[in-house]
């Protein structure tokens, strides 16, 4: 399984795992509805449980996958200022180039 953090998703995805309370987290990209061939995604920071498989990034940051969830293979997150300042998933090896 494959997952693409863009540089600005790194940045802030950092800030949240450098605080205290989070340390021994790591990084969840989850499914939080799908529909068809393709989902909407959602972020947590979480610890790995049995059904799970950690992913690492070129931005030295370990992702959480579900095993088994074909639409979340090759997964990218960015982090957008503008229109609208927040996170994006969309997974562009799916065909979902939205804002899922």
């Amino acid at each position: 399984m494959k997952v693409k953090i863009t540089r600005n998703a790194a940045k802030v995805i950092k800030k949240q795992m450098d605080l205290e309370e989070n340390k021994d987290l790591k990084l969840r990209v989850l499914i939080t509805h799908s529909h068809g061939d393709h989902a909407h995604y959602g972020l947590d920071l979480d610890t790995p449980k049995e059904n799970d498989e950690i992913i690492p990034t070129d931005k030295d940051i370990d992702v959480i996958l579900e095993k088994g969830q074909p639409l979340l293979d090759g997964v990218k997150v960015d982090y957008l200022y503008f229109p609208q300042e927040g996170f994006v998933i969309t997974n562009p090896s799916q065909g979902n180039h939205g804002d899922h």
